[in-house]
């Protein structure tokens, strides 16, 4: 055998050569087929458009043939329905080459697809983690006859799944799969950049070292094409889109629906061609908007980031973000949508609506230079995923006993560092409050339980997310999308007019009790609202902006257009005491208030800010950069408290309201849920280090 081309089964080899006309494979997708053949689990990764599905893939189809596969076989996971409708056409022509079919099942699959299915398994299934305990719960599905025989799963974007709880549930759910069969499926996870792959295969797989491998290939030396512009305001940001780039296809990236909607209204006023894609527009209303995108030329899509995983809108020539998103994986993975042509590079260009955005895109773009990605961990102490679990299993199965608890969740339950212990106080505290009923040695559904989690509402039962309660929107017969409820009313309670689909619309009419909200065409000024908060920045990131502040050399990163190298030398001008790798005081006596500027990161400040406040200092407030106190602290007091708390490093208290944030959380004993909260506030290795760097004196501004 010369090449590993040659190893895969001859069908197959001739459908790539025959049928798919290609006359090599990509570098990732040769790599792979050995690795994949011999049954390992194996993490692959490459920018966006590598061919990773291929490479997973090809290799599972000539396994299947080889070994003759029966009934479904391979699961392929994906984070978002709108990827997997994506994929699904591609899959299914790749299967059907060597006479096997891929199905499609998720939340907008009608009953009759799914029932086809189930009479008639489709050799691969493309799926969620939500779908997958959504059959471990209908009655109408035989989980075990239908998912008994899975040998192989795909996860795609698994960098999606591995920094949420979505993660953790997934892993859960698929060593329920593996427990219906008797052996164990071989896992592949399909990734982009990321900064701790072995970590993320190891999270995966947890098979022995021996028995997984990482295969990463990376995009070459070409240097993207990083540009980094001040605009002030989504209006000038829609008026710079509207024009450059004429005959050009641009996606514009938002990091939240409001902006999404106020920026598509901008656009299309200056009649430029715009569509727009975020998770609350009715799914018709996103595959049109898409659909029309990939078809069309010399226009513009508005989107977050449910355009950032992977989904084709066809080839793209520009990349744009308005202000910057918290995570330099998330850029890589937008810009990654570009350059794909012969003669093209990847690009992006950052419109900074504000002042820290600026600094935070220009920190961003030398981190990306410097080849820095941050790595991908899962949430600490995941809780609540074995209240969510218990809970299906119970209404899966009727009871559960003792011996049979906590079964499949006990190798998850250990990767998550939660203890035996942990994992049966939770248990207890479900029986106490009547949401189990124990029974013997077997525990069943309670009062509370059913009416939190029974029949009527066991869909809530299937995800470790929260939902927000968003109202439908509907022109006439028409769904639009979803908004938050309080949008549909003005302050003095007359109805709204409201921005969806990058469009204004007067609100006629609300049936609160049924949730539909209806609309009519409106060329008043709108507004949008929806619920959620801001990620805090990383001390990577901060400390980034830091560096940027203290010199006055160009950033390598990024070419400044004359507006931002502008703007950066009033802030740095502003900043003029700020020195790498110190934290500086900085003393505003005209309003009694003195500022620590830590650039340690949202989370490592809160928890200084709670040190500090327990040391009876004034702290006013913190966020990424900075904590502010009220007035005097003095240099020579401050730098003896960070001396202090350097011998016990504070942490931040979560407040108990936030455990409604937490989903199940109102089913966990109140101190374990603390202890979640607190966890994933922390950041002890930035809080060390911030009181670590020396203290740079006052500094009158």
């Amino acid at each position: 055998m010369s090449t590993p081309f040659e190893a895969l089964h001859p069908a197959v080899q001739h459908h790539v050569v025959n049928s798919l006309g290609w006359r090599s494979l990509r570098p990732l997708q040769e790599q792979s087929i050995l690795p994949i053949l011999e049954g390992r689990d194996v993490l692959l990764g490459a920018p966006t458009a590598g061919g990773k599905t291929e490479a997973a893939i090809l290799p599972l189809l000539s396994r299947m043939v080889s070994e003759e596969w029966a009934g479904l076989s391979v699961l392929y996971v994906c984070p978002l329905r709108a990827l997997l409708n994506n994929l699904h056409p591609r899959i299914s022509g790749y299967a059907e080459l060597v006479g096997r079919t891929a199905g499609l099942w998720h939340g907008d699959v009608g009953d009759g697809p799914r029932k086809r299915m189930l009479r008639d398994p489709p050799d691969m299934l493309l799926t969620t983690p939500e779908s997958l305990e959504a059959m471990f719960l209908s009655r109408r599905v035989d989980a075990a006859q239908l998912l008994g025989g899975v040998r192989a799963v795909v996860v795609d974007e698994i960098h999606a799944f591995a920094g949420d709880d979505r993660g953790w549930h997934m892993l859960a759910v698929l060593d329920r799969i593996d427990a219906l069969s008797p052996g164990r499926a071989q896992r592949l996870g399909l990734t982009a950049t990321v900064g701790n792959p072995d970590h993320l295969l190891g999270w995966l797989s947890r098979r022995p070292v021996d028995d997984r491998e990482t295969v990463m290939v990376h995009d070459g030396a070409v240097a993207p094409e990083l540009t980094v512009d001040w605009v002030a305001s989504v209006d000038n940001a829609a008026r710079v889109i509207a024009g450059l780039h004429h005959g050009e296809k641009r996606l514009v990236f938002c990091d939240s629906r409001a902006r999404v909607e106020e920026l598509a209204t901008a656009l299309r006023r200056l009649e430029v061609t715009t569509f727009v894609s975020h998770s609350s527009l009715s799914r018709d209303e996103r595959r049109q908007a898409e659909q029309a995108f990939a078809e069309a030329s010399n226009c513009v899509i508005v989107s977050t980031s449910t355009l950032e995983l992977g989904i084709d809108v066809g080839d793209l020539d520009r990349v744009i973000q308005i202000d910057s998103p918290a995570r330099v994986s998330s850029v890589l993975q937008r810009m990654g949508r570009t350059g794909r042509r012969a003669g093209t590079k990847r690009n992006c260009l950052f419109l900074c609506t504000n002042e820290l955005a600026l600094l935070q895109s220009i920190a961003v773009c030398e981190l990306i230079h410097q080849g820095w990605v941050e790595p991908v961990v899962g949430p600490p102490r995941p809780l609540h995923l074995v209240v969510q679990q218990l809970l299906a299993r119970v209404l899966a199965d009727g009871r559960v006993g003792d011996t049979a608890w906590p079964g499949e969740l006990t190798d998850v339950a250990r990767l998550a560092e939660l203890t035996p212990a942990e994992v049966l106080e939770v248990r207890t505290e479900l029986e106490r409050i009547d949401v189990l009923l124990r029974d013997g040695g077997f525990v069943q559904i309670g009062q509370v339980g059913e009416e939190r989690y029974g029949r009527r509402h066991f869909m809530d039962v299937t995800s470790l997310f929260l939902t927000e309660p968003l109202l439908k929107v509907r022109w006439g017969t028409r769904e639009l999308g979803q908004v938050d409820p309080s949008v549909l009313t003005t302050r003095d309670g007359r109805k709204a007019t409201i921005l969806l689909g990058g469009r204004a619309w007067d609100v006629e009419d609300v049936d609160w009790r049924r949730g539909i909200g209806w609309v009519k065409p409106s060329e008043e000024a709108g507004r949008s609202r929806w619920s959620g908060s801001g990620v805090a920045l990383s001390a990577v990131v901060c400390r980034a902006i830091r560096a940027v502040l203290a010199t006055s050399v160009e950033p390598e990163g990024a070419v400044l257009t004359a507006r931002a190298r502008a703007q950066l030398a009033a802030l740095r001008g502003d900043f003029d005491g700020v020195r790498d790798g110190r934290t500086m005081l900085v003393r505003d006596g005209g309003r009694n208030r003195e500022t620590w500027w830590t650039f340690a990161g949202g989370n490592a400040n809160a928890a200084l800010a709670a040190g500090l406040a327990a040391a009876n200092i004034g702290v006013m407030g913190s966020d990424d950069l900075s904590i502010s106190m009220r007035g005097p602290v003095g240099y020579e007091r401050l730098r003896q408290l960070l001396v202090d708390l350097r011998a016990a490093p504070p942490r931040a208290a979560p407040d108990e309201r936030r455990i409604e944030a937490l989903k199940f959380g109102e089913s966990l004993p109140v101190d374990l849920a603390l202890s979640v909260l607190a966890a994933r506030m922390a950041d002890e290795a930035a809080v060390v280090s911030a009181l670590d760097e020396p203290l740079l004196s006052v500094t009158e501004v």
